[in-house]
Parts: C-alpha cells; structure tokens; sequence
C-alpha cells in the first residue's frame, strides 16, 4: 500500500465522519473527509490513491448518485459504501456499479478496516495495471508501420521466410525489422512479446 494512498470519507453525519476517521488514522491511514458529495467531486483527481467511503443518504447529490458520476471518469479510487437505511435492493445496485463492499450502519470496525484494506489491494493492483499498459503502449508508438507490420505477422505465428514473401521483402530485411520490434518493445523473448500483446488485446 503506497504511503500517498489516502481515505477519503463522505458523510453528513459529522459524528460518523469524526468516528470513522479517528478509527482510519488509529491505523495509520491517511485521511480526508467530506460532508457532501460535491464537495468531494470539487476536488476530485484521478491521480488520488486509496479509497471512498461513502454515505449513501446525503443531503443534496446522493452516494449512488455520486458513484454514478465516477463511473464515468477514467479512473477513481474503489468506492466502499455505508448507510443507515440500507435494504438488499441498494446493496445490490452498489455492488453491481463496481462499489467493493456495502456496510449498514452501524458497523463493526475490523469489518470496514477489513473492506477498506481489500479496496485499498484494489487500487494499488489496478493502478499497477494501468502503468503496465501505458508502458506497453509507449513501447508500440515507437515501432514504424513496417515494424508493426512484421510484429502483427510474429504474433501470427509467421515464420520469417513466410513474412518475407507476404510483405514482398527479403528474409533479411523482415529479420532486421524482427530485432528492431524485440529491441523497440524491451522483448527479451517471444514469449514477452506475446504476452504483452495479450495485455493490450485483454484491454
């Protein structure tokens, strides 16, 4: 868990927010809380690691409502969700828009220390996955069309005599082209090559 990894905790309930964040920073997280919904969206970044512990009845935008509103942004930290008048019907929505866990009020502290620390996995795993891809991606830019060309027809399974006669060049021009694309992807291998074009297909 990154040391920058924060929780941020939007509630109403001034009690609920002192309580929870008291509870969060017994434990050494970092902590940011918020009375509202948009108060949170006002200063909302993608870059922020961690978490969201969420109210769902607030005055104003609601917790669903501002989950909503996340879902659409490219990335937002793993959104935990409490309320006082929950019912299997909201729990359900939550979960199937991506919220990690759903608490009814009042909860048991390992058990929201316990979803904060598998949402805060979360954040660090796909974040994680998200820098790889980019990687892999600044890698592809790099190759001329001929060299990704040649890459689509490797991953093909294409031998170097068979690319030669597909791309009417020679087996030592399509062999150059094959080491530019190992030495352009950082490919130790085949294999490395194969598995990061499986990265992006999965993406």
């Amino acid at each position: 868990m990154s040391s920058e990894s924060t929780v941020f905790i939007v509630d109403d309930d001034q009690e609920v927010r002192s309580a929870i964040q008291l509870l969060m920073e017994s434990v050494g997280l970092n902590v940011e809380t918020f009375a509202s919904a948009q108060e949170y969206l006002d200063q909302f970044d993608q870059a922020q690691q961690g978490c969201l512990i969420l109210d769902v009845r607030m005055a104003g935008m609601s917790g669903l409502e501002l989950q909503a509103r996340l879902a659409a942004e490219e990335s937002h930290p793993p959104i935990v969700i409490i309320t006082g008048h929950g019912d299997v019907q909201m729990a359900v929505k939550s979960i199937q828009a991506g919220a990690i866990d759903f608490l009814e009020k009042p909860f048991n502290d390992q058990a929201l220390l316990d979803c904060v620390h598998r949402a805060m996995e979360q954040d660090a795993s796909q974040r994680g996955e998200a820098l790889k891809l980019a990687d892999i991606r600044t890698r592809l830019e790099r190759l001329t069309p001929r060299e990704r060309e040649v890459l689509e027809l490797v991953i093909a399974g294409q031998r170097n005599k068979v690319i030669a006669i597909d791309l009417g060049v020679s087996q030592s021009t399509v062999e150059a082209h094959r080491a530019k694309v190992m030495e352009k992807m950082e490919a130790a291998t085949l294999s490395d090559l194969m598995r990061m074009m499986l990265i992006l297909e999965l993406h």
